[in-house]
C-alpha cells in the first residue's frame, strides 16, 4: 500500500462512508502515476503519450490539477480501435484513453483499491492486490475436495463490462463514499464516450473502455450485485453446503443438493435483470460434479466445466481414489497453437538461434500460467508441438531441405527452445 493513501483504508474501516478524496490526486500522486505509465504507448484522441508529457512535466501536471480544482479538467472520449482477435477472423474493440485521463484515472483507482480491498470477500480474486488466476483454481480445487459438492453452476454474464448500468453504479459507490466531486469525477469518466473513425458515439452503459479504473468499477458491480447478495441471501436460503468463486465476471458456485442448485440458477437470472445484466443462456449450466457426482455415475463419464483457461474433470489417482485433475482448455490450446504456427510461418526466414530466443518469450508465459499441479502432460504437448512446428517451418526456407533431423537436433542442443516446468502448486 502506497504511504499516500493508507489513511482512506483506515477511514473506510472506522466509517460507513469515506468522507473526503479529492486532495489525494494531487501533483505529488499525479507525477507518481505518469512514473509508473509505460513508454511507446498507443496515443488516445488527444495524441500525447508518457514522452511528450514528460516533456512539460511540472508544468503539465500544475495545469491538469488547476482544472480539476475548478472543475475545468473534462476526460476525453476513448478513441476505439479493433486488434485481430486471436484464434478467430474477428477482431476484438480495443479503447484507449487519453494520456492525462490514464493518469487520473490511475490516481482514483488506487483510492477505491484502499476503499475496497476491506470490503471485498475472500472468494472474489479478480483486479486485486496480492491475488490471482492460480489462487482462485487453488480454492476451486480445495472447495471440490474438500466439501460435500454435487453439483456446480456454471454461468457467464453475457457482455457484462459493455452493460454495466450507470446509475446502480452511482448508486453502490454512493454507499461507500460521501466525496461528492469525487462521485462527480467518476461520472464523467462513465459517460466520456467513444471516438471511432471520427464519430462519436456516447456511452450510457458499460465501463470506461480501456479504462484504468474499470476493473475496480467492475468488482464493486459484482460486489453488491453478486457477491453479497450470495453471501446474505443464498446461503441463508440453503440447508447443504455452497459457495462461490469468483474473478471478475466470471464465477462458478458449489451445491450440495441438485433443487438447491436449480433454485439459484432461476433466481440469478432475476438478480441480473434486476441490474440491467443478462445470463447467457448458451453458456451457463448446471452439471453434476464433485466426489459424490462421480460415484453416483459409475457407469457414465461426469461432466466438466472450463473456468480461467483450464477444464476441470472429475478423476481418479493411480490409487483409484477420486481427485479432481485440471487440464488447459482445448478451446485455449487450440487459439493458442494457431497463434504461435503463424507466427513461426510468418518469421521462417530469420536467424534460428534469434528465433527461438523469441519463441521462448512467447511459451515461457504460457508455462508459468498453464503449470500447474498434474497438468504436465498438457505442457509437454504443447512443447511437442512447438518443435514440430518450426521443425516444419525450417524445411520451407527453400525448395531444397537444408535442415534434416540430425542437424535440427544440434540445433536445439545449442539453443534449446524452452522445455516446460510446472510452476505452481495447488494441491
Amino acid at each position: 500500500m502506497a504511504k499516500e493513501f493508507e489513511e482512506i483504508a483506515v477511514q473506510a474501516k472506522k466509517y460507513r462512508k469515506v468522507q473526503t478524496l479529492m486532495h489525494y490526486i494531487n501533483k505529488q500522486t499525479i507525477i507518481n502515476e505518469h512514473n509508473n505509465q509505460q513508454s511507446g504507448k498507443a496515443t488516445g484522441i488527444d495524441g500525447i503519450n508518457k514522452e511528450i508529457y514528460d516533456e512539460k512535466l511540472e508544468e503539465n501536471v500544475e495545469n491538469l490539477i488547476k482544472r480539476m480544482k475548478t472543475f475545468g479538467y473534462k476526460p476525453k472520449a476513448v478513441r476505439r480501435t479493433y486488434i485481430p482477435k486471436a484464434g478467430s477472423d474477428k477482431l476484438r474493440p480495443l479503447g484507449i484513453p487519453s494520456y492525462e485521463d490514464k493518469l487520473v484515472q490511475g490516481v482514483m483507482r488506487k483510492i477505491l483499491d484502499e476503499i475496497y480491498e476491506g470490503k471485498f470477500y475472500d472468494f472474489s480474486y479478480g483486479f486485486r492486490k496480492n491475488r490471482n488466476c492460480h489462487q482462485a483454481i487453488t480454492e476451486v480445487n480445495k472447495t471440490i475436495m474438500t466439501n460435500k459438492t454435487s453439483y456446480i453452476v456454471d454461468a457467464d454474464i453475457k457482455g457484462f463490462f459493455d452493460n454495466v448500468d450507470h446509475e446502480w453504479l452511482m448508486k453502490f459507490l454512493e454507499n461507500d463514499i460521501e466525496d461528492k466531486n469525487y462521485l462527480r469525477y467518476i461520472k464523467r469518466f462513465l459517460k466520456a464516450g467513444i471516438i471511432e473513425e471520427l464519430n462519436y458515439y456516447e456511452s450510457d452503459k458499460g465501463t470506461p473502455q480501456g479504462g484504468i479504473i474499470s476493473p475496480v468499477l467492475a468488482n464493486i458491480y459484482l460486489h453488491y450485485v453478486l457477491d453479497k447478495w450470495f453471501e446474505i441471501a443464498v446461503k441463508k436460503q440453503c440447508r447443504g453446503e455452497v459457495s462461490i468463486i469468483r474473478y471478475a465476471d466470471d464465477f462458478i458456485c458449489f451445491f450440495q443438493y441438485k433443487e438447491e442448485a436449480e433454485k439459484f440458477y432461476k433466481d440469478l437470472e432475476e438478480r441480473l435483470n434486476k441490474f440491467g445484466l443478462e445470463l447467457s443462456k448458451e453458456k451457463s449450466k448446471i452439471i453434476k460434479f464433485g466426489r459424490f457426482a462421480k460415484q453416483n455415475n459409475e457407469n457414465s463419464k461426469t461432466e466438466t466445466f472450463d473456468f480461467l483457461g483450464f477444464t476441470h474433470i472429475n478423476g481418479k489417482t493411480r490409487t483409484g481414489k477420486y481427485t479432481v485433475t485440471h487440464r488447459s482448455s482445448s478451446k485455449k490450446i487450440k487459439i493458442k497453437k494457431t497463434d504461435i504456427k503463424e507466427w513461426i510461418k510468418e518469421n521462417m526466414h530469420g536467424e534460428p538461434a534469434e528465433v527461438i530466443k523469441k519463441i521462448n518469450k512467447k511459451i515461457v508465459g504460457h508455462y508459468a500460467y498453464y503449470g500447474i499441479s498434474g497438468n504436465y502432460q498438457s505442457l509437454l504437448n504443447f512443447y511437442r508441438f512447438i518443435v514440430a512446428s518450426f521443425y516444419k517451418a525450417l524445411t520451407r526456407r527453400s525448395q531444397r531441405q537444408w535442415i534434416n533431423p540430425r542437424r535440427y537436433k544440434m540445433l536445439l542442443e545449442n539453443f534449446p527452445i524452452a522445455k516446460p516446468k510446472i510452476y505452481v502448486n495447488i494441491w
